[in-house]
């Protein structure tokens, strides 16, 4: 009777403790997302910004792995105006909110779209881009509409705010699709491979990326971009809701690019005279 009470008292005090643990890490989460941490990146001279270094045209590595795209141009171009260096962390995007939360990053900087349950866990910058989910497939399978999905295989990259959009809206696609699921992907370049070699027949994707990509294939003519009814998204850039100072100072350093012409060449540069821009100049 003793020895199961001694038992008894130490899976007590093993729970305790790890209930205590637990109650600390909340308490720390807590607290991190309701810190301004301007000072601290001011005072270190840089801020981590987490992305997926293979989401073209926004960041992504060149063949010699230098990490390029519109995000990191507009990046560098909003922290150079404040002195800070702005380093850029490749991140799993499954992860992205934790990494934040636990402040292993300052920053989510890479098309990342502004959503209902995202405002719930993290602030948002001002939004400076517009951005659509659109369908892209191969011209020669004749898919002009979302309902000629119809037991063909869609692929989406697993956490896009295009997985959302499907699970949020099955009427508009995911009801067609075979099996009524989608073919996850770790990151859009795998899932296109698939689509040219035929294992999927159409891809839910960004038009921001989806206008890149198919301008810089051989034949660009052997794609389909089809919209069917999926709202405008706006990307702006995500950062803990604490970070009032350093919101502040993104969202001014965007006004400033735009106002003196460097925002214009940055979007000429990475997307020609297609402008999704949604900070003008002031007058």
């Amino acid at each position: 009777m003793k020895k199961k009470l001694l038992i008894f008292m130490a899976l007590f005090l093993l729970a305790l403790g790890l209930s205590g643990c637990s109650d600390n890490q909340k308490s720390v989460a807590q607290e991190a997302n309701t810190t301004d941490t301007w000072n601290h990146i001011k005072k270190r001279g840089r801020v981590i910004i987490g992305l997926d270094d293979t989401f073209v045209p926004m960041g992504f590595r060149e063949k010699n792995g230098k990490l390029v795209g519109y995000d990191i141009d507009l990046a560098k171009a909003v922290f150079k105006q404040y002195g800070i260096k702005a380093d850029f962390q490749p991140i799993d995007w499954n992860m992205k909110e934790t990494e934040l939360r636990n402040q292993t990053i300052d920053l989510i900087w890479n098309g990342y779209t502004i959503t209902p349950a995202r405002k719930k866990q993290l602030a948002f910058s001002r939004p400076y881009m517009a951005n659509q989910q659109v369908l892209v497939t191969k011209t020669n399978e004749n898919i002009t509409s979302f309902k000629d999905m119809q037991n063909k295989i869609l692929g989406v990259q697993t956490s896009s705010s295009g997985a959302s959009l499907l699970d949020e809206h099955p009427t508009k696609l995911k009801n067609y699709i075979k099996h009524k699921n989608p073919v996850l992907y770790d990151s859009f370049n795998n899932a296109l491979m698939d689509l040219d070699d035929k294992r999927i027949q159409g891809l839910l994707i960004d038009s921001v990326y989806a206008g890149y990509y198919i301008s810089k294939e051989k034949d660009p003519a052997s794609y389909r971009v089809t919209r069917g009814g999926f709202t405008g998204e706006d990307f702006a850039v995500g950062m803990r809701k604490g970070d009032k100072t350093l919101k502040r100072k993104i969202d001014n350093g965007l006004q400033h690019l735009a106002n003196t012409g460097e925002l214009q060449k940055i979007n000429k540069k990475w997307f020609g005279n297609s402008d999704n821009s949604l900070i003008q100049p002031e007058k």
